[in-house]
């Protein structure tokens, strides 16, 4: 069914605050989840809501803050102490900023959170302030190493952000076939995973979402995807976290940000980062109805749509359980 965007922004707005978040925190959450949905990436949106107070009616919020334990002009390390991760990710984001801004490039490592959502979000806030970003997260154990049976690393995002014109570049993946809050939302509606992404806790390939949670996803790419998503892991763990993470905790995260003027000049810097994407998109295509795209075109275009559209679907139960949650 369809929802206008502010009617989803208000309703996750009082779930997220009935769950007890501090009022300042609420627009982090909220405008995370809902760039989500403006994307068409649904499972991460209201649905990722829905997770939320399953977890933290099993976890209740966390009674210490956020905080920064250690610091270098260009570094900080932040302990998440359990909050979301949309929070514990935005004030990192925003500190990394800070110190690239000032001091030429920063990294920021976090740890102890969840759920840290989109670093393609991050990404573009650090490009329109002119900064090149690496962004990786690391997670539960829900991912096989390439031939292995069971899990070891999490999906496993990485990031890459550059400033350009008309929008950033922004190359976002996991490094799994199929994101966890997919599979959650599979198995909260009942239907199939596509095949190969899934292997049940036999060890053999599986649709089932319930054996999939059990068992674990496979690795995006083979071999090549299995080891980013190994390096993903291990740069959670130079940011602090165990290298095998709580199933739905203990995560980290790295940010690493420099200015586009750090080699020299920035506006020459980014003509040619926006020349060469504009080569990349006049590149022949195989198929003439579909031209080549650059990272982020299709979500940029696909969140103009549904800004003007003043809306976008949801799934009618996802949307049921949010206001019985709020009752």
């Amino acid at each position: 069914m369809r929802i206008a965007t502010a009617d989803a922004a208000d309703l996750l707005t009082r779930v997220m605050r009935k769950l007890g978040h501090a009022e300042a925190d609420l627009p982090a959450i909220v405008d995370h989840l809902i760039d989500c949905e403006l994307r068409g990436l649904g499972y991460g949106g209201l649905a990722r809501a829905v997770a939320i107070t399953e977890r933290i009616a099993r976890t209740g919020l966390p009674g210490e803050p956020i905080a920064v334990t250690h610091e270098t002009p260009v570094s900080a390390k932040i302990e998440g102490h359990d909050h979301i991760g949309y929070i514990v990710g935005q004030r990192a984001t925003a500190i990394a900023i800070d110190k690239a801004r000032t001091y030429g490039l920063a990294a920021v490592g976090l740890v102890n959170t969840y759920y840290t959502g989109m670093l393609s979000y991050y990404a573009e806030q650090m490009a329109a302030h002119d900064l090149v970003s690496m962004i990786a997260s690391n997670a539960g154990p829900w991912v096989a190493p390439h031939g292995a049976a069971e899990g070891r690393f999490g999906t496993n995002p990485i990031c890459f952000g550059f400033p350009a014109e008309p929008h950033p570049i922004i190359w976002d993946i996991g490094t799994s076939t199929i994101m966890h809050a997919e599979v959650q939302l599979a198995r909260r509606l009942g239907q199939p995973l596509p095949e190969g992404r899934a292997i049940g806790p036999d060890g053999r390939p599986t649709t089932d979402p319930s054996a999939a949670l059990k068992g674990a996803f496979t690795a995006w790419g083979g071999h090549k995807g299995s080891g980013l998503g190994l390096m993903v892991q291990l740069l959670g763990v130079l940011a602090g976290s165990d290298g095998i993470t709580d199933n739905m905790g203990g995560f980290g995260m790295v940010i690493v940000a420099m200015k586009a003027d750090l080699f020299g000049d920035g506006e020459a810097t980014k003509r040619r980062m926006a020349d060469y994407a504009e080569a990349v998109r006049g590149a022949k295509p195989l198929d003439p109805s579909r031209p080549v795209r650059m990272p982020f075109d299709r979500s940029f275009q696909v969140r103009e749509a549904a800004r003007a559209a003043g809306g976008f679907e949801v799934n009618a139960e996802i949307l049921a359980k949010l206001r019985a949650f709020l009752g």
